[in-house]
């Protein structure tokens, strides 16, 4: 057969079954990022249906996807919101960073993986999945509830701290030196407070010329900017994600509207091929002898994520039945632990760790919602019997509701 036909009915074929994917997941309420990562298993060298001429478009289509991904989390934001977080919300980022990035580099580094191994598992098991933890807070009810602002505020800090940790972990795996590996932080922090700084004085001009009333003409303005951008921080060795994320930062008001609503299928579709992107270069063989170090790793930053919501709902002045909820609700993950090893994976500094974090990504993929839903009642009913004084529960409303419920679908 034609090598083209080939690749179309290989290509064809990933996305059509991607398409049932997602439909199963929505049918049953959870997230499709397990479904992704079982299919690239399934898809990859090992698995049940090897690809052949695809794969090299596949590894385009999940790099395009990881921009995406940091585009679409940067135009949540502005560039004073994100200023006004770091100025109120910083204790609660570096309690954040403690506690869930300390459990992964002693795991790395107790098997025997090394410290640059180390830096990178602490980034997997740091970052909790935006998109799993937004779908979550919509389909509870909880976008009006006090502790729900407090819950947004640490994953900011997390997607912010991904400027400066994307680039620290580029020049680790590229292997450079201390010398090096500085220059390159230090050209990522000089470029991310530019932008900053741009786009909080500069940032209605930008969106102006950018701006069009033809959805095509803004479409393609966007991505290209987007791209070039992201291809550009590339060859300074600072991340074409942390790229991405600041040109999303940049644009604002009705540009960042308009192109959210978009580039939100293009997300979508380019995402869902990254997750199988990942999953192709994992051997399902590989699963079972790390499966054990995963587990363990899934349970102790399950508790330290429960822990760190906890602890910043209370800092905010949130009843204990909202702060059990913030901590429940806190412990997926998913997209950006993936980003983050796949970097690893395509060094290849470790060959066990890709399929480390896809265990413990699957794990908290789909333990997180269950988290969220259950973590705040089985905590009142163990301490019930203690009394409302020793279990920390104030009087009052049982939902905690702001006075608005406007509160934003996603980060």
């Amino acid at each position: 057969m034609h090598s083209s036909a080939t690749f179309l009915i290989e290509f064809g074929a990933i996305i059509l079954g991607l398409g049932l994917l997602g439909r199963f997941a929505g049918r049953f309420q959870f997230s499709p990022i397990p479904l992704y990562l079982l299919a690239g298993l399934a898809f990859g060298e090992g698995g049940l249906l090897p690809l052949g001429t695809s794969e090299e478009f596949v590894a385009i289509g999940a790099e395009i996807g990881v921009i995406l991904l940091l585009l679409m989390l940067g135009l949540e934001y502005t560039a004073t919101d994100l200023v006004s977080n770091l100025k109120t919300q910083y204790p609660a980022g570096l309690v954040d960073a403690a506690l869930n990035a300390l459990p992964g580099a002693a795991m790395a580094l107790l098997l025997g993986w090394g410290p640059v191994a180390a830096v990178v598992l602490a980034g997997v098991t740091w970052i909790s999945s935006s998109g799993v933890i937004a779908k979550v807070l919509g389909d509870l009810g909880r976008l009006g509830n006090r502790e729900t602002p407090v819950i947004l505020s640490i994953l900011v800090l997390e997607d912010l701290s991904m400027a400066v940790y994307l680039p620290i972990i580029t020049a680790l795996l590229a292997g450079a030196g201390l010398a090096a590996g500085s220059a390159t932080l230090a050209i990522a922090l000089g470029v991310a407070g530019l932008v900053l700084v741009v786009a909080v004085r500069y940032g209605r001009h930008i969106s102006r010329f950018v701006s069009s009333d033809d959805p095509e003409k803004l479409l393609l303005v966007v991505l290209g900017l987007t791209l070039l951008v992201a291809g550009v921080a590339q060859q300074l060795q600072v991340s074409a994600a942390v790229g991405a994320f600041l040109v999303g930062i940049a644009l604002s008001g009705e540009v960042a509207e308009g192109a959210h609503g978009l580039l939100s299928p293009l997300r979508d579709l380019f995402a869902a091929v990254f997750f199988v992107f990942f999953g192709l270069h994992t051997d399902p063989a590989s699963i079972p002898p790390v499966l054990l170090p995963a587990l363990a790793l899934a349970l102790v930053t399950a508790a330290t994520k429960i822990t760190t919501g906890y602890w910043a709902a209370k800092r905010a002045g949130i009843s204990a039945k909202g702060r059990w909820r913030a901590g429940g609700t806190l412990v997926a993950r998913g997209e950006f632990s993936i980003v983050i090893a796949g970097l690893a994976v395509t060094s290849g500094i470790e060959p066990r760790l890709g399929p480390l974090a896809t265990a413990y990504v699957l794990i908290l993929v789909i333990v997180g919602p269950l988290t969220a839903r259950f973590t705040e009642p089985v905590a009142t009913r163990l301490t019930r019997h203690r009394g409302p004084a020793a279990a920390g529960v104030e009087a009052a409303p049982d939902r905690d509701l702001v006075p608005s419920p406007d509160a934003p679908l996603e980060k």
